[in-house]
């Protein structure tokens, strides 16, 4: 019951997702203030996830965040009622994606923590598949929303009240766990099964039988999660702008084919559920996704130059999109939690927000000043980055 605080959280930020950067242009905004608004926005969790991170785990307490997060985020959307200013509509992104990061390392050690290493990735999936639905939610509201031309301080109220209902149900129903040992137990595990290698190699070589040694090339793991986040923020984060102001979609389209996205990601977050794939085939998964995401990306150059089926091409693409990142984001986040150190979680925050922070700025830059088909082109060409970058991890 725990995570039905999310869902209501992650119907907010749905719906917000796609309104707020068709609101900043409606309002006298380009891409680029809204690329900046982004950026700044996504650079202050940076610090802020090592904050949070650090913080709850140093405590050992995380409820307490997760309140702050969600009542923060419910006091800074009312606040975007009162202004039309885009500087001063900035610094209240910043505040909100600052607070936003206060509830995701706690949520994930509470994950870590009520469930075994064997069930994190169904867990992680499970609280994903979830959360997804409350996102699609979200999208589907916008959609009628727009059709039905609900005002822009009732669809900001609607956000800040999804909030306040995430905050109370959290109330209730987050509470901190008894023990904090699982990643411990996990550590442990990581050294015993290291130790055991070594002595069976050193076993082997004596009897003249060479036997490789590999740990876990955790930089390499880094740069390719930083680029992932990177090459997604370049695509996804002025697509509501190419779809409304390039493509000529209707605002309620555009939230219809968000929503495709979202579908994509609800199957596969409930896909991921059903199997057990050892670290080794999470790896494999994790360079394919890459891939894959990449050519799609170049894929969606063609809807440029169709017409009759654009619609049909960019819904499926969008829907691949999602369906390839509920896998990634799943096996990512397990592996994240096994492979970062203690007191150290935030850091998985931390370079998901450095490349998103670059991605921001770099996507709505691209799009005003090259075409937004160069924003497909760089978005897939570091997909594929990425994809060689993990391979060097596998």
């Amino acid at each position: 019951m725990w995570w039905l605080a999310f869902v209501f959280h992650e119907m907010a930020f749905g719906l917000l997702s796609v309104f707020l950067p068709l609101y900043i242009v409606s309002i006298g905004g380009s891409l680029v203030d809204f690329g900046f608004m982004s950026m700044f926005a996504v650079l202050a969790t940076i610090p802020s996830s090592f904050l949070w991170g650090y913080a709850c785990e140093k405590e050992g307490r995380y409820r307490r965040y997760i309140l702050l997060s969600f009542l923060s985020l419910a006091i800074i959307l009312y606040l975007f009622t009162l202004t039309v200013d885009v500087k001063l509509l900035t610094f209240l992104y910043v505040l909100l994606w600052f607070f936003h990061v206060a509830h995701e390392p706690p949520r994930n050690v509470l994950i870590a923590e009520f469930y075994t290493r064997e069930e994190w990735e169904k867990a992680f999936a499970w609280y994903r598949g979830f959360t997804e639905i409350g996102l699609f939610a979200g999208l589907l509201a916008g959609f009628f929303m727009a059709v039905f031309n609900f005002s822009v301080v009732l669809t900001l109220l609607v956000c800040s009240g999804l909030h306040v209902l995430a905050f109370a149900l959290s109330l209730v129903f987050v509470w901190d766990p008894l023990l904090i040992i699982e990643r411990r137990l996990v550590t442990i595990e990581r050294s015993v099964d290291l130790t055991l290698k070594g002595a069976s190699a050193l076993s082997r070589l004596s009897s003249g039988v060479w036997m490789e040694l590999k740990v876990d090339n955790i930089k390499a793991f880094c740069i390719g999660f930083t680029l992932f986040s990177l090459a997604t923020n370049i695509l996804f984060t002025p697509m509501a702008i190419i779809l409304s102001s390039k493509l000529g979609y209707v605002e309620g389209m555009v939230f219809a084919l968000f929503a495709a996205n979202s579908v994509g990601g609800i199957i596969g977050y409930f896909m991921t559920m059903r199997s057990y794939p050892d670290i080794n085939a999470e790896k494999s998964v994790i360079c394919r996704v890459a891939l894959f995401r990449g050519l799609l990306s170049l894929l969606l150059i063609t809807s440029t130059y169709v017409s009759i089926l654009r619609t049909f091409v960019v819904g499926i693409v969008l829907f691949l999109l999602g369906f390839l990142y509920a896998l990634f984001a799943v096996y990512t986040i397990a592996l994240s939690m096994e492979l970062l150190p203690k007191e150290k979680v935030g850091a998985y925050n931390a370079m998901e927000g450095l490349g998103r922070a670059c991605g921001s700025l770099m996507g709505p830059l691209i799009a005003e000043k090259f075409g937004f088909q160069q924003v497909f082109l760089t978005s897939g060409i570091t997909f594929i980055a990425a994809y060689l970058a993990f391979k060097v991890f596998r």
